[in-house]
């Protein structure tokens, strides 16, 4: 059977992948920002924190015991949509300062994976931090659970699947691409709706999501937001096949771009 959608790891992957910014909870704390948050070899995930944050005392204070915390990504659609968040992620486990023996490896490691420019702010102490600049703690969370929800329900996904699980290869691209997709070719859009189900051709068509499964579009109404995955015949894994499968869905007749030939 072919698959038609992302499994619930894979979705949680390219969400954390797409997520810019995310936050830390802990329980009689305010919420923390955390612009690194990222999945390690052995299920655990790196945060950063705030360095000269109350987060941060937490955790120090609590020692090799740790605090219970709970690490929330949101990912929104890149479009001005009337409902723009797809999905939320929460990651729950017990979070450890890294020992500064191991901030270095870790950082490289990340950073090898992941360049984020937020790395460079971690453990420079807040004297040395430039002018605007949030000096970090690197922290690392052992994952206890992981739930995803968005407009079909919520479910969970172990660590196992989660590590086997890969970010869809065109998560990085797609916000550019339905952006354009929105403001340069409605016709695709257009082209694309006449797929959706008789009784929601009538409300506002935007393109929600785009994977190497299929193409996700938004229909916004009077009776509220509906969702519908248009699956492509099998899944793609480059621009060209993407591309190809793109026009299938358009009922395009000529799939790799060709003019049709004069008489």
């Amino acid at each position: 059977m072919t698959t038609t959608a992302p499994t619930t790891a894979e979705r949680i992957r390219s969400a954390c992948a797409r997520a810019g910014g995310a936050m830390l909870a802990v329980e009689g704390l305010e919420p923390a920002a955390t612009p690194v948050h990222h999945l390690l070899g052995d299920g655990s995930f790196a945060v950063t924190v705030p360095a000269d944050g109350m987060l941060t005392a937490a955790v120090v204070s609590a020692g090799s015991a740790g605090v219970q915390a709970v690490l929330e990504m949101t990912d929104y659609a890149p479009l001005p949509l009337r409902e723009p968040v797809r999905s939320l992620v929460w990651i729950q486990g017990r979070m450890f300062l890294v020992p500064d023996g191991e901030v270095a490896g870790m950082l490289d490691l990340i950073a090898t994976e992941h360049p984020n420019p937020s790395l460079l702010q971690v453990n420079t102490g807040s004297a040395d931090a430039s002018e605007g600049d949030t000096p970090y703690a690197l922290a690392r969370l052992e994952i206890e659970s992981v739930v995803v929800a968005d407009s079909t329900g919520a479910e969970s996904v172990g660590v196992g699947a989660l590590l086997e699980a890969r970010p869809d290869p065109f998560c990085g691209l797609e916000s550019c691409w339905l952006r354009h997709l929105e403001s340069a070719h409605r016709e695709v859009v257009e082209r694309l709706a006449t797929r959706l189900p008789q009784s929601l051709r009538g409300g506002r068509v935007r393109p929600l999501g785009l994977d190497r499964y299929g193409v996700q579009l938004r229909v916004e109404d009077e009776s509220g937001d509906h969702d519908v995955r248009l699956p492509f015949a099998k899944p793609v894994d480059d621009v060209t096949s993407l591309s190809q499968a793109i026009r299938v869905l358009m009922g395009c007749p000529f799939l790799n771009g060709l003019r049709a030939r004069r008489v």
